[in-house]
């Protein structure tokens, strides 16, 4: 998994939580030397994503703790399935326990997403599953593993790998034609050129000013089609824009190359784990 920005995260997500007092309600039930066990296990159906993560954040609470991985990242989920277990001191069980969930939550929740368009979009088609750059500040390349992990793929990481020409770059330049040029005359093949395209006529300029991929924003199916049938040898299709997980088959069935989903990293619903303490296992 990519670390970046990870270890900053984790310290801001440990210190809202903790604000330097640490957990009062542990430290009044349970003394210093007070030690359990807990075994993490999911609650719900889906992809695991994170896990190393989980047991980072106990680490940084703890070096102490002790966390034995059950499952790995990508591997699917059932309820009442164990993931990990930990034994270390009680306080610092507790006090790591939201903030670790919290991760791998979210990024489970991710992963299971990206898994459902795949099956979709592949039980009608080919098209590739890819992500956006709509995603919480600071969690860009752990959501986007999170995609990759439940067999998706990214889009660009940011403003600095890749040129997507989009709607207000081509009002303000005066046209697809004059923008594909700038960038063209800028950085030559340095790197890959994507233009938005909300009409069909936009298709064909895009297609004839050298676009590498092609983008069909917000089109109905019939537009879309009549879109596909300006292809160009080297040219990849996108569709975007509102697809849901009922209709990412059909427009794997239309026949393009990728499609771009949002909401895999911006409204995913959170995986369901549960975190239980096993007194009797303390050794």
């Amino acid at each position: 998994m990519d670390d970046t920005h990870f270890g900053a995260l984790l310290g801001m997500a440990l210190e809202e939580d903790l604000d330097g007092a640490g957990d009062v309600t542990c430290r009044a039930v349970f003394s210093e030397g007070d030690r359990c066990a807990a075994v993490l296990t999911s609650k719900d159906t889906g992809i695991l994503c994170g896990i190393e993560r989980f047991r980072e954040v106990f680490r940084r609470v703890d070096p102490s703790a002790a966390v034995e991985l059950l499952a790995a990242d990508g591997d699917r989920l059932s309820p009442g399935m164990e993931v990990a277990r930990i034994e270390g001191k009680t306080r610092s069980i507790l006090e790591a326990e939201r903030t670790a969930i919290n991760f791998l939550s979210f990024l489970s929740g991710i992963a299971t997403a990206a898994s459902e368009y795949v099956r979709a979009a592949r039980e009608k088609g080919k098209a590739v599953v890819l992500d956006t750059r709509k995603t919480l500040p600071g969690y860009r390349s752990l959501s986007k593993y999170a995609v990759r992990t439940g067999g998706g793929a990214n889009h660009r990481m940011g403003l600095h790998d890749m040129v997507l020409i989009k709607d207000n770059h081509i009002d303000a330049a005066g046209g697809i034609p004059r923008a594909v040029e700038r960038v063209r005359a800028r950085w030559g093949r340095e790197f890959r050129v994507e233009v938005e395209c909300r009409t069909v006529e936009e298709v064909r300029q895009a297609v004839e000013a050298g676009a590498d991929v092609v983008m069909l924003d917000n089109m109905d199916f019939e537009t879309a089609r009549r879109a596909l049938e300006l292809r160009a040898p080297g040219v990849s299709f996108e569709a975007s824009g509102g697809i849901s997980l009922e209709t990412a088959g059909a427009w794997s069935a239309l026949g393009v190359d990728y499609i771009s989903v949002g909401r895999l990293t911006h409204s995913v619903r959170g995986f369901d784990f549960s975190l239980t303490i096993r007194k009797e296992e303390a050794p």
